[in-house]
């Protein structure tokens, strides 16, 4: 290891991990490492919106309510005019509406998928899997729109050229719309050429902050400034022990962290030690990073490394706080820890009741696994809850045009999530906001839920965090 430095499964409900924590830490942190792991925990969002919502449209004027004094009552039916006793109209709730609409009858849609399979450390068929189950559904209520969607899957190998030949691929089979799964190298320039929207679950490199598209989470920025957010104004910490691995998706998301630290003016020092270390070893690690008695403790580490750094913390008599990943709050994790967890914070994890939203969600992964929707556990969904996620917010973006009398398009969907105030990431309710921050615009999600482990099992949305943004933080 080396240290550098600068100035139980809960008992009721079910823990969901946002998407958006998914997308920063899961991915690289673990998918990146040497075993090539890509399991990890993916869940509902339940955080709060972070910009005002968009006017309801069906907001008006009071109706009157008195009858003339002068005049007799009208009993007649008028156009006008409403009758006090009737119910008001009841605006659609699109998030869970998809169960009664029809199979779609209008013009397919030709939708285009890239996703990296088949190379070490870069392995996520349950992206494409996950998509298509969604896809599957929704061709059975409403499609995209009413129109029936025609998915198109290329498979990227993690390099330039691959990503390359998809984006020839997809454009030469005149898809409306690219989807992103995990995609190093994503060939915008072809897509732009070809006047093709491209939409992801979440950036990766530098340049996918900049570039013509659009994600619905923020990757290590907005995760990595969450947490120095909580850091600062939940813990009030001036400095913080970090421990991780030492590969590549582990250092992006390190300094990513460590750049927010200090944006907050909060000291910190980093331990960093091997993808897969003995329980020695993540003992060393936690007894080096609370060598100083920082404020507070966070944690890199994923699957394995949870386990190994509670108990490490645990057998040490640590009692500092730990902040890490919401891969650390799976059930597989707590099942082994147990009461080890005390004290550790995790983000993007809330604890929401089952939403019908949600049992749409137990649907969809129930036909994928081949399992009923009641043994659909939330958090073995793994990374391809970011797929799942992505489509069927897009499809409910969609159905919302249709009914709105627009014409349902890629360019006219991306449009509609590029300039709409009010969306939320399906299945919950976490703000869609593409374009707010200047610094990142093609991120369009910035708020997250932080959650705790209590005594006995049970992991609880903290008070005061069940929407923490991560605006003030980002570097």
């Amino acid at each position: 290891m080396y240290r550098s430095a600068s100035p139980s499964r809960p008992n009721t409900g079910r823990v969901r991990v946002s998407l958006a924590l998914i997308a920063a830490l899961s991915l690289f942190a673990a998918a990146c490492s040497s075993d090539g792991d890509s399991s990890s925990d993916a869940a509902d969002v339940t955080s709060a919106e972070s910009a005002p919502p968009a006017t309801d449209p069906l907001d008006t004027e009071p109706a009157a309510t008195d009858p003339p004094d002068t005049e007799p009552v009208d009993t007649s039916p008028s156009d006008t005019a409403t009758d006090a006793t009737e119910p008001a109209a009841t605006e659609v709730d699109f998030a869970s509406a998809f169960p009664d609409l029809d199979p779609p009858a209008g013009e397919p849609i030709a939708v285009g998928l890239v996703n990296t399979e088949g190379t070490p450390g870069l392995d996520f068929p349950d992206i494409r899997l996950d998509i298509t189950g969604a896809v599957d559904y929704l061709n059975e209520h409403g499609g995209m729109g009413g129109r029936p969607i025609e998915l198109v899957n290329c498979t990227a190998k993690g390099s330039p050229e691959t990503s390359q030949a998809c984006a020839q691929e997809l454009v030469g089979k005149d898809v409306e719309l690219v989807l992103l799964g995990l995609d190093l190298f994503p060939d915008y320039a072809t897509y732009t050429a070809a006047n093709i929207p491209v939409v992801g679950v979440l950036p990766i490199l530098p340049g996918d902050y900049t570039a013509n598209s659009l994600f619905l989470t923020g990757g290590n920025a907005t995760v990595g400034a969450a947490m120095a957010a909580v850091a600062k104004e939940h813990f009030d910490a001036k400095t913080v022990g970090i421990v991780s691995s030492d590969n590549a998706g582990a250092n992006a998301s390190e300094a990513a962290l460590t750049a927010s630290l200090d944006i907050a003016g909060i000291e910190h020092t980093t331990v960093k030690g091997g993808d897969n270390e003995t329980d020695a070893g993540y003992q060393g690690l936690m007894r080096e990073a609370a060598a100083d008695n920082p404020d507070l403790l966070m944690s890199l580490y994923a699957d394995a490394g949870c386990l190994g750094t509670m108990r490490g913390r645990a057998s040490l008599g640590i009692t500092i706080p730990v902040v890490t990943t919401g891969i650390c709050s799976s059930k597989e994790v707590i099942d082994q820890v147990g009461d080890d967890a005390v004290g550790w914070v995790f983000t993007g994890v809330a604890t929401p009741e089952q939403t019908p939203a949600g049992d749409i969600l137990d649907e969809i992964m129930g036909n994928v696994l081949g399992v009923a929707p009641e043994e659909v556990d939330a958090t073995s969904l793994g990374l391809g809850g970011l797929g799942l996620f992505m489509i069927m917010s897009l499809a409910e973006y969609a159905n919302r045009m249709d009914a709105d009398g627009q014409d349902v398009t890629g360019t006219s969907l991306y449009s509609y999530l590029q300039e709409t105030d009010g969306l939320s990431l399906w299945p919950g309710d976490q703000a869609i906001d593409c374009g707010f921050s200047e610094t990142y615009p093609t991120i369009c999600s910035f708020t997250f839920p932080f959650a705790e482990y209590k005594a006995g099992g049970l992991v609880e949305t903290i008070p005061g965090l069940e929407a923490v943004s991560s605006v003030d933080y980002l570097p």
